[in-house]
């Protein structure tokens, strides 16, 4: 076994111990039994390099259960949650940016006793690393329908809400400055969009470059779902993933060599992250999919799951509830794992289609068939239209994302450049909403389900040796086969 294959498996053992303190509780003597086992294997059998490597495999599984036993601690023994049904007054930090709702305005608030999920009346507003003084009553997160609220927030260290406190403003600028400018930049091509594109248009332009569906009807939400296209209005890590894949494919169809291809495509992802606020999604969805065009330049797509799970463990190190709690990640990590596996395989059973196309399906098609079984188990719904609306839609979202910063941009610095710029993506926006429309009024496109955990335990217990077995067949040349 290699020094990088010994390491690889050190980090699934250690996203295997959070995994496993995710949903069991593990009491300290059984940990400490493992930790002792494992220093005897590591102690006694040096000269046997299974049993040594066995050793630490464990040390690495228990290290993953404390590390997310120590986070939730800290997490939940936030002072703040002392408070909860008692009215207090307190200083704080706007720590993102707002959310700006029909009659409301939410953002969290960081404070020195803990995080606060504010939700506050529309006016008067409030912006990123302002310093406020609030009063009002604490409240624990209640579930929302079937969501679980509560454990949601808990990823992004939140145990207590607020509704419509009294809120004071005392201070401004305590926020990161490039964060700041960040959120600065996304809201003039917010403006940008909203004057130049019809209010349906503007609205899903806005899902797909920000992620943000509060302006979505909700009757073309439900079209999005039926035809197995939400993924589109998320800036989710599965999205970011597939439109760092046709991004490369799109500027390689435009005659870009590979080499400027692929930097100019890292740098577009990079660019859009800043456009959109940096969130830490975003964020993290970026570094997956900058790994990906990464392992695809250098064509080692075969061992990319080793710089995959690499990412995965440091992101997991600074926040192991991301595994359990965020489904951005969970769709981020089984994306791109979907895309090493299964991309050979849909690239080469489509030889009939040119090759950009050729590219973008396989990488579409890789990428949902392992995020499917995740998709079913928090939604409840499954698309039987599905292939067919993302076959139509999905190879023209790079030429929107890009025409819609182009003319934004450009709309920043002189309005009526940006108004002629807009027309081709409105066209694109346009034939998108059409596609939905029509595929949504097709009888019988979808099915809602309801599932359990154990169907996700059948599901990756069947895709998993298929993955690996499609991946192993198909990155031989075709005579070993």
């Amino acid at each position: 076994m290699t020094p990088s294959q010994t390491l690889f498996y050190f980090y699934l053992s250690f996203i295997g111990g959070i995994f496993v303190a995710s949903f069991f509780e593990i009491s300290l003597f059984v940990l400490f039994l493992l930790s002792i086992f494992a220093l005897i294997l590591i102690s006694i059998f040096l000269k046997s390099q299974k049993f040594f490597i066995l050793g630490f495999f464990i040390l690495f599984f228990v290290f993953g259960i404390f590390r997310f036993r120590n986070y939730l601690s800290k997490i939940q023994n936030q002072e703040i949650k002392n408070f909860v049904g008692k009215e207090i007054s307190i200083f704080g930090v706007v720590d993102d940016e707002p959310k700006i709702k029909e009659k409301s305005i939410i953002f969290p608030l960081k404070t020195e006793k803990g995080k606060i999920l504010i939700k506050a009346r529309r006016y008067p507003e409030f912006e990123y690393g302002e310093k406020v003084k609030i009063s009002g009553i604490l409240k624990e997160p209640e579930a929302k329908d079937s969501f679980n609220w509560k454990n949601y927030l808990l990823k992004d260290g939140i145990l207590v809400e607020m509704d419509f406190p009294k809120i004071e403003k005392t201070g401004e600028n305590f926020g990161n400055p490039m964060k700041k400018f960040s959120i600065f930049l996304k809201k003039k091509i917010e403006e940008v969009v909203k004057e130049n594109l019809p209010p349906l248009h503007s609205a899903l332009l806005k899902s797909l470059l920000f992620g943000e569906e509060e302006e979505i009807p909700f009757e073309w939400k439900e079209k999005l779902n039926q035809t197995g296209v939400r993924h589109i209005s998320a800036v989710s890590g599965m999205n970011i993933t597939i439109i760092s894949s046709l991004i490369l494919s799109f500027l390689l169809f435009l005659g870009l060599w590979r080499h400027h291809a692929f930097y100019l495509s890292v740098f577009l992802i990079l660019f859009y992250v800043l456009m959109i606020g940096a969130p830490s999604s975003a964020i993290r969805a970026a570094i997956m999919g900058i790994l990906y065009l990464t392992a695809q330049y250098f064509g080692r797509m075969a061992s990319g799951e080793r710089s995959v799970i690499f990412a995965a463990t440091l992101m997991l190190l600074f926040n192991p509830l991301l595994l359990r709690y965020d489904i951005g990640f969970q769709l981020s990590f089984l994306a791109i794992l979907g895309i090493i596996y299964f991309y050979q395989f849909f690239f080469e059973k489509l030889k009939k289609f040119p090759k950009t196309v050729r590219e973008g399906l396989s990488s579409t098609l890789s990428a949902q068939i392992f995020t499917f079984p995740i998709l079913i188990y928090n939604f409840g719904q499954i698309s039987l239209i599905s292939p067919l609306s993302n076959l139509l839609i999905l190879p023209i979202l790079p030429a929107i994302t890009i025409l819609g910063f182009i003319f934004s941009f450009f709309g920043i610095i002189f309005e009526p450049i940006g108004y002629l710029l807009s027309f081709p993506c409105w066209f694109l926006l346009s034939y998108l909403l059409k596609v939905v429309d029509f595929c949504s009024k097709i009888p019988y496109s979808f099915l809602t389900l309801k599932v359990n955990f154990l169907f996700l335990l059948i599901a990756y217990s069947i895709l998993i040796p298929l993955a690996l077995y499609l991946n192993k067949k198909f990155s031989q040349p075709i005579f070993l086969r």
